[in-house]
């Protein structure tokens, strides 16, 4: 094998936004190896805004990054400024700035960390004891139909 080849065996390609080439500017909130499956969900209007939603390996769903195109902000500073009143919204939502990562790319943290697990089980265990309650209710019922024919 020559160095060429090898070369060319280990070339990965570039994530999307690195090189900066793109209509969007991406502002990741959580990385991706945390997600299974994405889907980009448009902000409903010409705002220029796109959430691209990742989900878990349980089935959960959360934003994974936001994209907003190049005609409504721009890059100050190292900092990503809104043009319009919706990206300014967007950002001001999300907390703390976003750092420059290269190319398009921005780093943020998520707005806040809510113990998903925790009330997930909460919930099930809620509807776990509201069906057993009907399930209980049915039999009683059942059972003295049965007893009075």
């Amino acid at each position: 094998m020559t160095i060429a080849a090898t070369e060319s065996a280990h070339h990965h390609r570039a994530k999307p936004g690195a090189k900066g080439g793109g209509r969007f500017f991406h502002t990741e909130l959580r990385p991706a190896k945390e997600f299974v499956a994405f889907r980009v969900q448009n902000g409903g209007g010409p705002a220029g805004i796109e959430r691209v939603a990742g989900q878990r390996a349980n089935g959960s769903w959360d934003t994974a990054k936001w994209l907003v195109e190049k005609t409504h902000a721009h890059v100050e500073g190292g900092r990503l400024v809104g043009d319009s009143a919706e990206v300014r919204n967007l950002l001001r939502k999300l907390g703390s700035v976003p750092v420059h990562a290269g190319g398009d790319r921005f780093r943020d943290q998520p707005p806040r960390k809510i113990p998903k697990a925790k009330n997930q089980r909460r919930r099930c265990g809620e509807r776990n004891s509201l069906i057993s309650r009907r399930r209980r209710a049915a039999q009683r019922r059942r059972k003295a139909r049965g007893t009075r024919a």
